[in-house]
């Protein structure tokens, strides 16, 4: 009897980062140093709790303020916040201004210059499909 355990998505995911050229993205131009980001995933509580605080957002909205709009900074503020929440690590990834951690991941996510980040990262963590498990054949 196989059971739907089986089938259960891992955690975590990770993305290899592609500039905006489409091109895999290494940290000094250093191919053992893939500029990749580790994220949770839809099966995930970090994502569940991220999700969760973003419609409680998005609920206040409607609530406080009366209004279903948002400025756009608004927008992308909420939408990083969301993405933080779904990210466990950056590798290989640095920042100028020297941030670390959630600071570094809170200004990548926010930089209009790096949106190629946040548009994969945020198409990432949409598919199932980067969470799967490897198969095992019976």
């Amino acid at each position: 009897m196989t059971t739907l355990t089986k089938y259960r998505m891992a955690e975590t995911g990770v993305l290899h980062l592609k500039d905006a050229n489409d091109e895999l993205m290494y940290a000094d131009g250093d191919r053992a140093r893939p500029m990749r980001i580790h994220l949770y995933g839809p099966g995930s509580k970090q994502y569940a709790r991220a999700l969760n605080a973003r419609q409680n957002h998005n609920l206040d909205l409607l609530k406080i303020k009366g209004k279903t709009k948002e400025s756009a900074e608004e927008a992308a503020r909420t939408n990083a916040e969301f993405l933080c929440g779904c990210t466990q690590s950056f590798e290989n990834i640095e920042s100028d201004s020297g941030a670390t951690g959630e600071a570094l991941w809170m200004e990548t996510y926010t930089d209009q210059g790096l949106s190629f980040v946040r548009d994969q990262v945020g198409a990432f963590i949409n598919e199932t499909a980067n969470f799967s498990k490897p198969s095992t054949t019976s």
